[in-house]
């Protein structure tokens, strides 16, 4: 017979847990998400959310904090990560929580993230992991690579003229009366086109690359080589074009080694002559000439780079295929949130796998 569980079974379901390697305990005992209270406490003194007299006090800033990490983790919804801190053991610990505490809803989860976005405090806070992470011994070096990747979002069905209206930056006049309308309508993320590989016939002739309508924005990154962690981050819409972007914050200039891996999207004068002017080496893979095969040295040059500047990909697999990467607000504001959270995420992420590496003293 089961009779009703008590506070001792709820302790030996954590051990439980614990014994069979629960991932957030370990990313709580890596990351001290203390270190991040004075940011979020002045980023709320600062924000428009102002809370009237009586009422229910206010929640942590760190467990609401460690909630949007959760979201990033698990490419969730508010709502979703609300729930599922309150039914998981595993999430209720790492939050600090216990059966009985009360748990943020997603307006609250929503109103704080609201916060932070209206105060930048999300660069602080990456800057400030950043900073831990070298702290640990992990500083960036290497050279770093540089690539970008699109990031979808709700598709957003509209007229050509619509469309017209909203790359010149007007409002359309069927939506100016219509404010709930309007609201729904993400008038920054752009529709571009990206390229799948097609499979060859089976006569064995080659088949034409497939072009794919896509929508939403597109995330930049720059890891350092050394460790992989994201060190520099931008997001734009998904049709603006990768390699302008290098010259726009991407490049770490703390970076112990010079070399830049890139493909050939960045391949420029511009980007060549701003590399040599920041004192970093060019590796960015050379394009082919039009109209004749490509020589054979610079094709043996961009095989060589490929190995080292593949290794972005698999950070972005990391965050679309396993941590589920997608945009649910609307506009660019929040969509950078989104990203920079999944990009804090993953660094986080990763810390713990360097830890879990490192040789004992």
């Amino acid at each position: 017979m089961t009779g009703q569980r008590g506070f001792w079974d709820f302790e030996q379901r954590l051990e439980e847990l614990s014994a069979e390697g629960d991932p957030l305990e370990k990313l709580a005992a890596t990351v001290d998400f203390e270190m991040f209270r004075p940011i979020l406490l002045r980023a709320l003194r600062r924000g428009r959310k102002r809370r009237g007299p009586g009422g229910r006090p206010p929640y942590d800033p760190v467990l609401k904090f460690k909630m949007l990490v959760l979201q990033a983790l698990h490419g969730l919804s508010l709502a979703q990560t609300s729930y599922l801190v309150r039914d998981r053991l595993s999430w209720m610990r790492f939050c600090g929580l216990g059966p009985g505490d009360a748990v943020p809803d997603e307006n609250t989860l929503w109103d704080f993230r609201e916060v932070l976005i209206e105060t930048k405090a999300l660069d602080k806070l990456f800057s400030r992991l950043d900073a831990a992470i070298n702290a640990a011994g992990f500083l960036p070096m290497g050279g770093q690579i540089v690539d970008a990747t699109l990031v979808a979002a709700p598709k957003q069905r509209n007229t050509d003229a619509e469309k017209a209206d909203i790359k010149a930056g007007r409002i359309p006049s069927a939506w100016k009366d219509k404010p709930h309308k309007l609201r729904q309508k993400d008038r920054d993320a752009r529709w571009t086109v990206k390229f799948a590989k097609a499979r060859e016939r089976q006569d064995g002739q080659a088949q034409p690359d497939i072009a794919i309508p896509f929508f939403g924005y597109k995330s930049h990154i720059s890891i350092d080589r050394r460790h992989g962690i994201i060190r520099r981050g931008l997001t734009t819409d998904a049709a603006a074009h990768d390699g302008a972007r290098l010259r726009e914050g991407l490049i770490d200039p703390n970076n112990t080694a010079s070399g830049v891996w890139a493909d050939t999207a960045y391949r420029s004068r511009a980007n060549e002559e701003y590399l040599d002017k920041a004192g970093k080496v060019s590796r960015i893979h050379h394009k082919k000439p039009k109209g004749r095969p490509m020589p054979k040295p610079l094709a043996r040059g961009n095989a060589a780079k490929s190995k080292i500047r593949a290794r972005v990909e698999h950070v972005f697999a990391e965050q679309k295929e396993r941590m589920g990467l997608f945009i649910r607000t609307i506009g660019i504001k929040r969509a950078e949130a989104a990203i920079m959270l999944a990009n804090m995420a993953y660094n986080m992420k990763r810390w713990c796998w360097l830890e879990g590496r490192r040789v004992p003293a």
